[in-house]
């Protein structure tokens, strides 16, 4: 048996992979985020075991895993977005490693996609930024040498920061020096969910323009001048 971690994706229940979806409907047991995953993505399935994790500590996750490992059933293991990144799964493939049980990870959508969908953008234009930094703010976590925000900051690439909008005024401070006050950033609440708010303007203002009804717990931060340049050179692709 096999157990699939899926990428349920940024919360439209259309933007699942075909494969993530196929997964989902076939799997005897799935074990979903039920605080970041809709139910509607669940939708179709057949398991006979539908488990919410919200409220699961990892020992307990591993062991249901290990239940179903033990019983030759494969689980539909479904986190929000791409759970490569920020998704937690690298404890629970270690766990599944040391026990000898097999998984296959399933890529997803990713928040940063779905918020530049969102927007209408392109983070990458020629001339103006080639490069993009997913990075988080530092707050339970810290941040590994290096990785602070004034180091990746420096480079001056489009940035898409994860978990920060509670620490905004300080992400600000670092992104200036480099960026410059003008720069623009916008902020995307619940990306692609029916209630997706945005927020949109320049690091002397945004904080500003923050509401303070919205949940920051899933927010992205966009920033770089690819958000308003219309000055740039067409795509060699093109040529």
């Amino acid at each position: 048996m096999t157990i699939y971690f899926i990428g349920a994706g940024p919360g439209d229940p259309e933007l699942i992979t075909v494969k993530g979806q196929r997964l989902i409907r076939q799997c005897p047991v799935i074990l979903f985020a039920g605080s970041l995953v809709p139910p509607a993505v669940l939708d179709g399935h057949a398991a006979r075991e539908v488990i919410d994790t919200a409220d699961l500590d990892l020992d307990r996750i591993i062991e249901l895993l290990a239940r179903a490992d033990a019983a030759g059933d494969d689980v539909a293991r479904v986190h929000s977005g791409d759970p490569s990144l920020y998704g937690a799964i690298g404890e629970q493939m270690r766990r599944l490693r040391a026990l000898g049980i097999g998984y296959e990870i399933v890529p997803g959508v990713t928040a940063t996609a779905a918020s530049a969908a969102t927007l209408g953008k392109e983070l990458t234009l020629p001339g103006i930024s080639q490069t993009v930094i997913l990075t988080r703010y530092a707050s339970k976590t810290a941040m590994p040498e290096g990785e602070q925000f004034a180091d990746l900051a420096r480079h001056g690439a489009t940035m898409a920061i994860h978990l920060g909008v509670r620490h905004l005024p300080q992400i600000v401070a670092a992104l200036v020096p480099h960026y410059g006050s003008d720069c623009p950033i916008a902020i995307v609440y619940r990306a692609s969910w029916p209630d997706e708010r945005t927020v949109s303007g320049t690091l002397a203002d945004i904080c500003a323009r923050v509401p303070a009804d919205v949940s920051p717990r899933t927010a992205l931060i966009l920033v770089g001048r690819v958000l308003d340049s219309e000055d740039f050179d067409d795509s060699t692709l093109y040529a």
